[in-house]
């Protein structure tokens, strides 16, 4: 007879589970008020959305706080990790999460914010995001990766546009593929090693020295697959751009930069020790998916006649251009993964908030749709501060010194000539420079172009409201800025990474 095992609560270090616990009974708390006094305004949800992230965020200092001094943990059975890249991507994901949900506090009332469902299910997925970027186990990040994405096709559906729906359908197809694509490329590396976590897996297929070779490449073909799918790379970014012009520009932005921090984590925590171990197929693979991503997307965001859909073509060549780093697979190229993402983050938030400002219910008739080229025309005369502003974000996207983002290529290209990738950084150079046309592209629509009849200054700005242009003064500090707080931003993401179990 087998006698029972005693588990003490210190051996499951529950603490661990801190930081995705907080905004599930944040969650939790808003359907209870809803079930009790219904038809409350949306402000109190929003109001209780941001203060249990704010918790959730102090929750991770103090993680961060005791990782520095403790070193990597484990907890639940050692389901839980949390190491620097956990630590790192949780403080991007909540923080970004923080903005992003304050920009329900727009003023003109939208139909997804009248839901407090929409808040609730917005917190459930920073939870999923949150157990995705904390576990090495396959099976946790599964549940993690489901749960934020079920979170987050019913939140685009509640926009509740004539393609929304649409949007909503597209990406949830999607994503069931890619789920199947991640279980059978997880079953076939379980096969291989009797284990579900990627530290075990690697040391199993190290020690037998990949003698089942052709098995660990049809495993990893699933996994490429289905993190292309969750990473939009060419080819299976298919619906991106459908997703994002479904959605509303809060949530096209939030879409751009928070899932894709998650699943970059768990690319580079799976494929980097497979490109240490010199697996030369999946290197020449990943080489072709990132050259392919930059250079396609790119080029279908030149001919692009809505901004919301040229940006969206844009998150994808940035997303090639990140990938690169788990290509390089070096600390300093994760550093700069992380590095550029921040930047990224400001002003892709500043860029997504101006076309959140500039939202109309009814289009007029001289628009093609909400966020044309057309709508822009002549913005600096209707409405100049807003047109700097705008200009300012486009230019930082496409690289320009002194704004954020050029820091972050400038770094990313110098971490691919370091890991000896020099053809790369040089392609990498090339797609900035590409890239530049079609931000240019909307600033000569401002700036060169007659107003458009009919258009006047409250079209850009009819949603503001003090709470939406804090933010996009915050990003506007953060974009221009950057430079000034480069050096501590670096030693603070550096110091994460490289105490990292990668």
């Amino acid at each position: 007879m087998l006698s029972p095992v005693n588990v003490s609560l210190e051996s499951l270090n529950l603490m661990t589970l801190a930081p995705m616990i907080i905004p599930i009974v944040g969650a939790l708390l808003i359907l209870i008020i809803d079930i009790f006094k219904g038809g409350l305004d949306k402000t109190l949800y929003v109001m209780i959305s941001i203060l249990f992230l704010l918790l959730d965020f102090i929750a991770l200092l103090n993680a961060g706080g005791v990782f520095a001094k403790d070193g990597i943990m484990l907890g639940v059975f050692d389901v839980m990790l949390i190491d620097g890249l956990a630590i790192l991507s949780q403080y991007i994901i909540v923080g970004a999460s923080i903005f992003f949900i304050a920009l329900a506090l727009s003023k003109k009332i939208f139909h997804e914010y009248s839901y407090p469902e929409f808040f609730a299910l917005f917190l459930f997925m920073i939870s999923g995001f949150q157990f995705m970027v904390a576990s090495d186990n396959l099976i946790l990040i599964f549940v993690g990766l489901e749960t934020a994405s079920l979170a987050l096709y019913t939140l685009i559906a509640l926009h509740n546009r004539d393609k929304s729906f649409e949007a909503a359908v597209k990406y949830f197809t999607m994503g069931a593929l890619a789920a199947g694509l991640y279980s059978f490329g997880s079953m076939v590396f379980y096969a291989l090693t009797g284990s579900i976590e990627i530290n075990q897996i690697a040391t199993v297929l190290a020690a037998n020295e990949y003698a089942d070779i052709g098995y660990v490449l049809v495993a990893v073909v699933f996994m490429l697959a289905s993190f292309g799918f969750k990473l939009s790379l060419v080819p299976f970014h298919t619906w991106t751009p459908d997703v994002y012009e479904g959605s509303s520009a809060a949530m096209a932005g939030y879409m751009s930069i928070v899932p894709k921090i998650a699943a970059f984590v768990v690319a580079m925590r799976l494929f980097e020790f497979l490109i240490h171990s010199n697996v030369v197929w999946l290197e020449v693979v990943l080489y072709a998916m990132v050259v392919i991503t930059m250079t396609a997307a790119n080029i279908w965001a030149l001919v692009q006649s809505d901004v919301k859909r040229m940006l969206a073509y844009s998150s994808i060549s940035h997303a090639g251009f990140v990938m690169a780093a788990i290509l390089i697979g070096t600390t300093q190229s994760n550093s700069a993964l992380f590095l550029y993402w921040i930047l990224f983050s400001f002003t892709n938030l500043g860029s997504f908030t101006m076309l959140w400002m500039s939202r109309q219910k009814e289009l007029p008739g001289y628009q093609k749709s909400d966020h044309s080229f057309e709508k822009f025309s002549g913005m600096i005369k209707t409405s100049p501060i807003a047109a700097v502003v705008m200009a300012i974000f486009m230019l930082s996207l496409a690289g320009l010194p002194p704004f954020a983002l050029f820091w972050g290529k400038i770094y990313m290209i110098s971490s691919a000539v370091t890991g000896g990738y020099t053809v790369l950084a040089l392609i990498m150079a090339l797609n900035s420079a590409i890239a530049g046309y079609y931000y240019i592209k909307l600033i000569v629509f401002m700036f060169m172009k007659e107003p458009v009849v009919d258009s006047n200054g409250e079209v850009y700005v009819g949603n503001a409201t003090t709470a939406t242009k804090a933010i996009v003064g915050f990003s506007l500090i953060g974009t221009i800025f950057a430079f000034v707080a480069l050096n501590p931003i670096l030693e603070f993401v550096t110091t994460y990474v490289y105490n990292s179990g990668y």
